[in-house]
């Protein structure tokens, strides 16, 4: 996705103005819309599998492997160390059960199909939840602010959280992939009179995509800080700070067992390990 030499020539420089300035004539509103219709389809029709290092919140390192039946993983450090030998075993005790329980890989894809309902629902209202504004273009994406709509009517409480936030969305032109979404909540969000629920302001998110391979895009960082409370005073806590990187394609058809051997190291295909880095 990087972008190639650029040539600052008199008309070259034209071109990148009219094309700026034909940007930001555009509804930024539909540009919201196509980007939102092509992150659903590539969702909708991507059904790959990938083995990649994840970061949590600084501290542990772990590898993931995905596949059909579910998830499993496998320490690689605990703060900035290497895992020890305890925290290996406690990770193979753990993989085995649930390589050896339906029920578990049942419960782990429904949380995931769970958590893949609630993320379309959301990105369906994102045209409408916000005033949108073109900030500005470079060669190869586009900038858009956004502020609450006052007139959106938010059907639940994760909506009217979201739509009660202020940020930026960075869109990759031409191929109309999110690149970054983030957003700050200005003022506390409150259920009940405060009574039943109160999200407080400076609660912040922030999610980055990377093209990992030619045509797959993956969240690549997620950062959530999220304070407040709910049903009478229990604390809302949600502090989140996940990177993943070296991103390999799990082969089609990979087993859980097989995924077993793929926490030692990437997947070989035709002869050469094929890995791809954030």
């Amino acid at each position: 996705m990087g972008l190639g030499k650029k040539t600052w020539v008199g008309a070259l420089g034209v071109v990148l103005a009219a094309s700026a300035h034909g940007v930001k004539a555009q509804d930024a509103k539909q540009i919201v819309q196509q980007a939102v219709n092509t992150q659903l389809a590539a969702d909708r029709d991507d059904h790959s599998h990938w083995r990649y290092i994840r970061t949590d919140d600084g501290k542990d390192k772990v590898v993931v492997v995905e596949t059909e039946n579910g998830a499993i993983t496998r320490h690689i450090e605990e703060y900035g160390k290497p895992a020890s030998a305890a925290t290996l075993a406690a990770d193979n005790k753990e993989t085995q059960k649930f390589i050896h329980d339906p029920d578990l890989q049942q419960k782990q894809r429904q949380n995931g199909a769970h958590d893949d309902k609630s993320a379309t629902e959301l990105m369906n209202l994102m045209p409408v939840a916000f005033v949108w504004k073109v900030e500005g273009q470079t060669a190869d994406s586009i900038t858009l602010s956004y502020r609450p709509n006052p007139n959106f009517d938010p059907p639940d409480m994760e909506s009217r959280v979201m739509g009660a936030m202020t940020g930026t969305m960075v869109v990759t032109n031409p191929a109309h992939r999110i690149r970054t979404f983030q957003g700050r909540l200005e003022n506390d969000v409150t259920i009940g009179f405060g009574f039943l629920a109160r999200i407080k302001a400076g609660s912040t998110f922030e999610i980055q995509r990377k093209e990992v391979a030619p045509g797959y895009w993956e969240i690549t960082e997620t950062h959530v800080h999220i304070s407040g409370h709910a049903l009478f005073f229990k604390t809302i806590g949600t502090q989140e700070d996940e990177v993943k990187s070296d991103f390999t394609l799990v082969p089609l058809g990979t087993t859980l067992e097989q995924a077993v051997e793929l926490l030692a190291g990437p997947a070989k295909q035709n002869g050469a390990v094929a890995k791809l880095r954030k």
